[in-house]
């Protein structure tokens, strides 16, 4: 920033929430040269005096609106259960500020698409903090897809697994399986989009919510996607594979030594109108076995990235990389997800009206 007070010249934020992710988002947003963080939120005020204590800047309050009451204050972070993304969100837009809001977008797809119209006709920013799409792994791997490097893409499959805390208001689908739909999202290339999708799960402790679930994807292009998320694995993993025509990766977000390997290795099938006659009678199949690359990233906190993003977004107008139409296309999978679960496995179309006219 060039001349005059910088705190002048940065737009104010207030975060809503003090819990679990709310401090992550204090901590991010005073450390960053693009905000002024003036408030922090919490029905909690104790609570939130904790939180707040190390930044002799940030004012404490319980009400939303005292926030909103702050002229300075151009845009709200929200870090609040999932049920009360839809009306501290709108509150905040409806006052004409900027919002990022916490995964998933809201609670349900019709909330979330309300909050995207909204955004869209008072022409403000509306981002969903999928924080893993700002890992130098997921931006690494977008650029791989993207590029063509991995050629097309033929499968996809995560395993987001650990002894995990079991929500009291969602199942692991809704807790753990945001991120990794967030990712897909983030990665795939703007033509491929899920179509449908399977999910299976269990609830072994008798906890009255699903535990342990099975995702599995059908994506436009004939390609396939697998996830398994689980809170009751004694030990975790977080990986994510990606299969394609020329190569496949593999990331191991618990490995910092190796987080992305790219494999030159897979499976050649000649086309059958490449073959003669003869050839056709057999299936020609060839293994390719070549070397595995590691690329070097530029380790960074992704929460970081995220605040830096929307600070972009606010400040161009241009949409956020994972912006209120992300947020929706991942809940869409989520209520898909949820009616094949209530299904027992059955395939349900991912629903794609509310997106109509993007």
């Amino acid at each position: 920033m060039s001349g005059g007070s910088p705190a002048a010249e940065q737009p104010g934020i207030a975060v809503v929430g003090a819990g679990y992710w709310g401090p992550n988002l204090v901590r991010n947003l005073m450390g960053s040269p693009d905000w002024d963080l003036r408030w922090l939120v919490d029905l909690d005020t104790e609570r939130a005096r904790k939180v707040a204590a190390p930044y002799a800047s940030v004012q404490v309050t319980s009400a939303l609106d005292e926030a909103l009451a702050d002229p300075r204050v151009k845009a709200v972070a929200i870090a609040t259960p999932a049920r009360t993304h839809r009306d501290v969100a709108m509150a905040a837009l409806r006052a004409g500020r900027h919002v990022l809001v916490e995964k998933p977008l809201a609670a349900t797809e019709a909330e979330g698409a309300e909050l995207v119209a909204e955004a869209a006709k008072r022409g403000l920013i509306l981002m969903c903090d999928h924080t893993y799409c700002y890992t130098p792994a997921a931006l690494a791997i977008r650029e791989l897809i993207h590029s063509g490097e991995l050629g097309e893409v033929h499968f996809v499959d995560s395993v987001r697994i650990n002894l995990g805390l079991i929500q009291p208001d969602v199942d692991v689908l809704w807790d753990l399986a945001p991120h990794d739909l967030s990712i897909l999202d983030f990665i795939l290339p703007d033509t491929v989009k899920p179509v449908a999708v399977a999910a299976t799960g269990a609830d072994p402790l008798g906890a009255g919510r699903t535990c342990v679930a099975y995702l599995t994807l059908a994506l436009s292009s004939g390609a396939i996607a697998h996830g398994h998320v689980n809170w009751l694995s004694p030990t975790k993993v977080r990986t994510i594979t990606v299969g394609g025509s020329k190569r496949t990766l593999v990331w191991d977000d618990v490995n910092p030594a190796q987080r992305v390997s790219v494999f030159d290795r897979g499976v050649d099938l000649a086309r059958p109108e490449e073959l003669g006659a003869d050839q056709r009678r057999a299936a020609l199949v060839s293994y390719r076995t070549g070397d595995m690359v590691a690329p070097a990233l530029n380790e960074r906190e992704a929460l970081a990235a995220a605040v830096e993003e929307f600070a972009r977004a606010v400040r161009t107008g241009t949409p956020a990389a994972t912006d209120g139409r992300a947020g929706l296309r991942v809940l869409r999978i989520l209520e898909a997800a949820s009616r094949s679960l209530a299904e027992n496995g059955a395939l349900v179309a991912v629903n794609d009206d509310a997106l109509e006219g993007e």
